[in-house]
């Protein structure tokens, strides 16, 4: 079942910026071991707009052999463009992933009914269980409940990953489908949305925290809010260190800092700036992760 702490695994780089086979091989090892409940391969936060097609399934191939059915693999799969979307789809399918994750199109700013003809035609043309992605704060469009609701009823379309943040969405979402999981994009608010119903946080903050972010969603999924406000308050300073630039900046900086790979990131992506060091490695230190 996919449910609780999905991380949205970075994509480690060498500092001449090629992919980093053993990094990546030391990061899924580490996060089966951590507790990690699935890993989202090739997300936005594994820079996914950077990767070429071929380096791109690669990643989702790699960690798909590696995990090897122990936790299901979630392959980042989203375009703006339909037909890149479906072919990337059919792709991470061949490699065996157990689903994936399909961002509504960037820069394009599609009507609903854009986004909803789009994630239909990919769901449609590939049988592998699609879950959609809002986060209008990256892509410049906002997919309203309405269509998310729509798209709900369309076969391979199991869920939603929802990061903007507005949990009052939350509750027209469940009241209105049917066996849809609702999924927190943002580790801030994921504990809220989780309380309310949804089964889960596709979360950056893994990276850094995977067994406290592990333990805070079994703890949210199950109704004890107390346990796992608890542990989200610990996080919160972590959660909010990991933008303090714009995702994967600074958690590519704080996994590199706790040893966990080289510090690698691809332009136009730049290394996290100097002025922040400090606070990110404070956030780290307080959550008694360095």
């Amino acid at each position: 079942m996919i449910q609780g702490s999905m991380v949205a695994l970075v994509t480690p780089m060498t500092a001449e910026n090629e992919l980093d086979w053993e990094g990546l091989h030391k990061l899924v090892d580490w996060h089966l071991e951590q507790g990690t409940h699935a890993i989202v391969a090739v997300g936005t936060t594994g820079e996914s707009a950077t990767l070429s097609v071929h380096e791109h399934l690669k990643v989702i191939q790699k960690v798909v052999d590696q995990i090897n059915g122990r936790i299901p693999v979630i392959a980042g799969t989203g375009a703006n463009s339909t037909q890149e979307a479906i072919e990337l789809t059919a792709s991470a399918k061949g490699a065996g992933a157990d689903a994936c994750l399909s961002v509504t199109p960037y820069y394009n700013k599609p009507t609903q009914e854009g986004l909803f003809q789009h994630h239909k035609a990919i769901a449609e043309a590939v049988a592998l269980p699609q879950l959609l992605y809002n986060v209008p704060g990256r892509t410049g469009v906002d997919m309203s409940p309405e269509t998310a609701i729509r798209l709900s009823k369309v076969d391979n379309i199991i869920g939603i990953k929802e990061a903007t943040g507005e949990i009052d969405r939350v509750p027209t979402l469940l009241d209105n489908t049917e066996d849809f999981l609702v999924l927190s994009g943002d580790d801030e608010t994921a504990v809220e949305l989780m309380l309310l119903g949804g089964k889960g946080d596709i979360s950056v903050t893994a990276n850094v925290a995977p067994a406290q972010v592990a333990k805070m969603c079994e703890l949210a999924i199950a109704g004890k809010s107390e346990e796992a406000r608890a542990i989200n308050q610990q996080l919160m300073a972590v959660h909010a260190a990991m933008f303090v630039e714009p995702n994967p900046i600074p958690v590519k900086w704080a996994v590199a800092e706790m040893g966990l790979m080289q510090a690698g990131i691809r332009l136009p992506m730049t290394p996290l700036a100097e002025q922040y060091h400090q606070q990110v490695r404070d956030a780290l230190n307080g959550a008694g992760l360095l």
